[in-house]
C-alpha cells in the first residue's frame, strides 16, 4: 500500500512537471513567434540609425484603406516634424503619415499630401486613424474616435506593391536617406492597416475600448513580425 502510494505522488509530480513545461514552452513560442498580443514601440532618442521594419500579412496593393495606430511623443509643434508611418517603394513614397511642423496631419500618396488640422499630439496616448478611398477620393482622419471633415485627396491613385514599412524613420531612399530631425521621438504601437475603409462605428469602438476590436488584414499588429535596428525598445503596451 505505501509503494502504490509513492508510486501515485510520483506520478502526479511527473505530471505536473509536464504541465509546467508545457506551460513555459507555450509561453516562450508565443513572445518568441511574434504573437504577442500588445506590443509598443519606444523610441526614446532622435536618431537616424534607430527604426523598425514590420512584415506585412499581404502585399500592399491598395485602391482603399484604413490605417489606425496609438502613440504618444513629448516633441512639441513647432519643434520639429515627425514621421508616424513611412511605406516606400524603390522611387516613391507610397503611403507616408506625418504630424507637420505646424501640427497638422499629413497623409502623403506618390506625391504631394493632404493636411488636416487636429488637436495637437501630445504624451498622452492618442488613437489615430485615416482612411481614404480612391474610387472617391474620400480621405479622413479619426482622433480618439472623433472623425474630421472628409477632403477629396488622390482621386483614381492606386497604393502600389513591392516596398518597405518602416516605423521611426522617413527613407528617401529605398532602406535608407535617414534624417534624425524627422525620426519619431515618443511610443507607438497598435498599428493595423486594413484593405478597405472601416465603418465609423468600428473606429470609435477601437478607441473607446483602448484595443484593436479587429485586427488589421495588411498589418495585422498582434502578429506581424517586427525587426528591429538600433536603439528601439519593443514592450507591452502601456
Amino acid at each position: 500500500m505505501y509503494q502504490s502510494l509513492i508510486n501515485i505522488n510520483s506520478v502526479c509530480i511527473s505530471v505536473k512537471m509536464r504541465l509546467s513545461a508545457v506551460l513555459l514552452f507555450c509561453a516562450a513560442s508565443l513572445t518568441l513567434a511574434g504573437g504577442v498580443s500588445v506590443r509598443s514601440l519606444l523610441f526614446s532618442s532622435e536618431s537616424a540609425s534607430n527604426f523598425v521594419t514590420v512584415q506585412p500579412q499581404k502585399p500592399l496593393d491598395l485602391s482603399a484603406f484604413t490605417l489606425c495606430l496609438r502613440l504618444a511623443t513629448e516633441l512639441k509643434m513647432e519643434q520639429r516634424e515627425i514621421i508616424l508611418f513611412a511605406y516606400r517603394t524603390k522611387y516613391y513614397d507610397e503611403l507616408n503619415l506625418w504630424r507637420e511642423l505646424d501640427g497638422r496631419i499629413g497623409l502623403y500618396l506618390s506625391g504631394d499630401g493632404v493636411f488636416f488640422q487636429m488637436p495637437p499630439l501630445g504624451s498622452l496616448q492618442t488613437h489615430l486613424c485615416i482612411t481614404w478611398d480612391s474610387l472617391t477620393g474620400a480621405t479622413s482622419v479619426f482622433m480618439d474616435g472623433k472623425k474630421s471633415l472628409t477632403k477629396i485627396y488622390q482621386k483614381r491613385h492606386n497604393v502600389r506593391s513591392g516596398g518597405q514599412i518602416i516605423i521611426g524613420q522617413d527613407p528617401d531612399e529605398y532602406l535608407g536617406g535617414f534624417d534624425a530631425n524627422q525620426s519619431f521621438v515618443g511610443e507607438i504601437s497598435d498599428i493595423n492597416l486594413w484593405s478597405n475603409v472601416l465603418p465609423d462605428t468600428v473606429i470609435k469602438a477601437m478607441a473607446d475600448n483602448g484595443n484593436t476590436v479587429q485586427t488589421g488584414d495588411v498589418i495585422d499588429w498582434s502578429v506581424a513580425n517586427l525587426e528591429v535596428t538600433g536603439q528601439v525598445n519593443v514592450g507591452p503596451d502601456t
